[in-house]
């Protein structure tokens, strides 16, 4: 719903891109793209993915019609060897993951995207190594974004908080703060922190963080939060930037919710 929405985190996510130097293109690692291999969208013009139900035509309707990159799509492949990454020429597209964000970030969809898929077969250290394997790509103009939320708990999210933070979903969102900004190649120790069990029931939403945190340990060191803010209580809506300039833009509230009809963890697919 942030698709639709002008609030404190998409208004921000505006500034953002407004302020960025214009990438060559995007490589985006969304957590709605969570299957059993690692693979890069490969097409030319990727179809805009509506992967949920329960909300408004509005949404449905929403086109993202952004270029793909089939050459990034094989640099991609080349630059983790010995990491295998497939190439998908037919068969994903733009999921709500990437275009929810891009639709602020950069409005005109004039900017060639690529999607990296999830790989959920892989551990968790798969994930931040293959990371730092990508990042000579930011060296050649490619942009990388994760897309997820570092405390994701849809089954205890309350509507009647559309702001709040349940106190461990608090907890858990700044020792993830502090990890990054100390030592973001050990970000896997947010894994024994008492709350991780509640903030991250799933890997799906969280291990996109993990691409950041590679970024900054193969690279600037940290990565810093720029806009910080809750969403139902079990939500943590905290961006960060590995290499930004500038001020951190503070907190923010109004994060869009979810349609009332359809419980809140049965509304992805």
């Amino acid at each position: 719903m942030n698709t639709l929405e002008r609030n404190g985190f998409t208004d921000s996510w505006r500034s953002l891109g407004e302020d960025l130097p214009r990438p060559r293109a995007l490589l985006v690692i969304s957590a709605h793209w969570f299957f059993g291999a690692t693979a890069v969208t490969a097409m030319p013009q990727p179809r805009t993915i509506h992967d949920f139900y329960g909300f408004p035509r509005e949404l449905f309707e929403f086109d993202y019609p952004a270029p793909g990159d089939p050459q990034l799509a094989q640099e991609i492949a080349e630059v983790v060897k010995p990491q295998w990454v497939g190439l998908d020429l037919d068969q994903w597209g733009l999921d709500h993951g990437t275009w929810s964000v891009l639709a602020h970030l950069y409005p005109e969809a004039d900017v060639p995207v690529v999607q990296l898929s999830i790989n959920a077969l892989r551990p968790l250290e798969y994930h931040l190594e293959l990371a730092k394997a990508l990042a000579p790509l930011r060296d050649r103009g490619v942009m990388i974004l994760g897309s997820g939320n570092v405390v994701h708990n849809l089954r205890l999210v309350e509507r009647n908080r559309p702001d709040a933070a349940f106190d461990w979903a608090q907890r858990f969102d700044d020792a993830v703060v502090e990890q990054l900004a100390n030592d973001p190649g050990e970000i896997l120790k947010v894994a024994g922190h008492a709350d991780y069990d509640l903030a991250v029931p799933t890997p799906d939403h969280f291990i996109p963080l993990l691409y950041l945190a590679g970024l900054a340990a193969a690279g600037e060191g940290v990565a810093k939060p720029l806009v910080r803010g809750y969403s139902m209580g079990s939500i943590s809506m905290t961006c960060y930037g590995v290499g930004v300039d500038g001020e951190q833009r503070g907190e923010a509230d109004g994060a869009a919710g979810s349609p009332r009809e359809v419980p809140a963890d049965q509304t992805n697919m």
